[in-house]
């Protein structure tokens, strides 16, 4: 047994399954996107997936937001599926570590038409937050575990009132359960969970999705 398979399984795989069946295909080009996301990167589990993706594009669909902030672009996914819900004048700001990606990204935003509605920043999260012009109506979190809390805090300042915060992997592939766990990205996860729990002028929903999304709403 490999460590990712010691890990909880959040959802049984028959259940994935049914819900896969009974829920719209991927578009063809995220399906692209996500071959060549495996073909070429070291860590595609990265990648929103097509049931978080569909997930994403409802929610900015639904909310129809302005401006969207998101932290960590790997290979684009993710910020495609965001985008759908913009207005023609929406922008959306996506920040990205790793500059090898800016190109990757950036060709599936120009192939999916949305080129001028997403700007990616290259560099760490926490000093290009704070020099974004504007405030934001949406924030995806889905960086370094260990910042998670950093982050949080930054995008409470840019954010609107009434605005949401959704954060990825807070369940953490069951991991969060263990309490004595000597895991950096493990103990980070389980101090944000907390954090957010004790945080004055949120309503929070943590779903038991793929691998833990929590929707936070600024009052």
């Amino acid at each position: 047994m490999n460590e990712e398979e010691s890990y909880i399984k959040i959802v049984s795989a028959d259940i994935e399954r049914y819900a896969e069946m009974h829920s719209s295909p991927e578009p063809e080009l995220l399906s692209k996107l996500n071959r060549e996301t495996h073909l070429r990167t070291h860590m595609p589990q990265m990648l929103s997936g097509t049931a978080q993706g569909t997930f994403l594009r409802m929610i900015s669909r639904m909310l129809k937001p302005e401006r969207i902030l998101e932290i960590g672009t790997f290979t684009g996914y993710s910020a495609l599926c965001l985008a759908e819900g913009l207005p023609e004048s929406g922008m959306l700001h996506t920040i990205e570590l790793n500059p090898e990606m800016q190109d990757f990204a950036g060709r599936y935003f120009a192939e999916a038409g949305l080129g001028h509605k997403i700007t990616i920043h290259i560099g760490h999260a926490a000093e290009v937050i704070p020099c974004l012009p504007g405030s934001f109506d949406l924030v995806f979190i889905d960086a370094d575990k260990e910042n998670y809390i950093l982050y949080f805090e930054l995008c409470m300042k840019k954010l609107n009132p009434g605005g949401f915060i959704l954060a990825d992997n807070t369940l953490w592939y069951g991991k969060i359960l263990d309490t004595h766990s000597a895991d950096k990205e493990t103990m980070a996860i389980q101090a944000f969970n907390d954090f957010v729990m004790r945080f004055p002028g949120v309503e929070n929903l943590m779903l038991p999705f793929r691998d833990g999304l929590t929707l936070i709403r600024k009052r």
